[in-house]
């Protein structure tokens, strides 16, 4: 909307509270607040995220989170990532573009299933030779132990989750690949913004419950040895809010 005095922009927006209606200053930390919050659950209906690429490969993440997570890598500069949730691999790819520049690590990527061409995407890609794929369910005995076959003692490793959503296999996930994060380092869980979106015309009202945010919540309670580290969520749009999940040092 427009000042009609000014000719300027509105810097006012209204929100709606449980003491009614009230107007913010999006120009106040509150405000950006608000408006970050509008931007996520405005652009999940409207697949925003759809639209990524890292070289050539559908990454199906929001750019902020794609800059944070190069951050943390080039960061921690692990020697192995292990990722839930395949997709079309673009994520695996952005890890292993990083590591790339590293000069060092390996990424493996799990999923239930691997499409025919996404697998030929990411085996014909040019950072293929940093990449692991296994199929299976992450949360499947036989799965686990293939990964850890890959990882080598001593090796710094680093776990991003983006497979199946719900509360219950989060939480099964962070149980098995929690402990495989070595001190200092990080578990990543992606798409809490579920309970933000359980309204959205695409959405479901389960979801308000039924999201990794629960998950997070549930294992932090039990896991001391794990804090959220909120410098990743400055951005303030992305969808792993309370996600970035640091292993304290021993």
């Amino acid at each position: 909307m427009t000042d009609t005095a000014t000719g300027q922009p509105d810097r006012m927006i209204t929100v709606r509270t449980g003491s009614g209606p009230r107007e913010v200053d999006i120009y106040t930390p509150e405000g950006f607040a608000v408006v970050a919050d509008l931007f996520i659950r405005s652009g999940w209906q409207r697949k925003l995220s759809y639209e990524v690429t890292w070289l050539g490969i559908p990454i199906i993440q929001l750019p902020e989170d794609i800059l944070m997570v190069q951050e943390l890598i080039w960061k921690i500069r692990p020697d192995v990532i292990i990722e839930s949730g395949v997709a079309h691999g673009g994520a695996l790819v952005l890890y292993a573009s990083i590591l790339e520049l590293l000069g060092r690590g390996r990424v493996i990527g799990l999923d239930i299933e691997i499409r025919k061409y996404n697998r030929l995407a990411i085996e014909s890609h040019p950072m293929a030779r940093r990449i692991d794929l296994v199929e299976g369910s992450s949360t499947d005995a036989a799965t686990v132990e293939a990964v850890r076959r890959i990882i080598s003692p001593g090796q710094r490793t680093m776990v991003m989750l983006d497979s199946n959503h719900t509360r219950a296999h989060v939480r099964q996930e962070l149980e098995l690949y929690g402990p495989m994060v070595t001190p200092g380092s990080y578990l990543v869980v992606f798409d809490e913004v579920m309970p933000m979106v359980a309204d959205a015309p695409n959405g479901q009202p389960g979801w308000n419950r039924d999201n990794p945010l629960e998950a997070v919540h549930e294992f932090l309670a039990e896991h001391p040895e794990f804090e959220i580290d909120r410098s990743y969520e400055r951005l303030a749009v992305t969808y792993c809010r309370s996600g970035f999940l640091r292993r304290l040092d021993d």
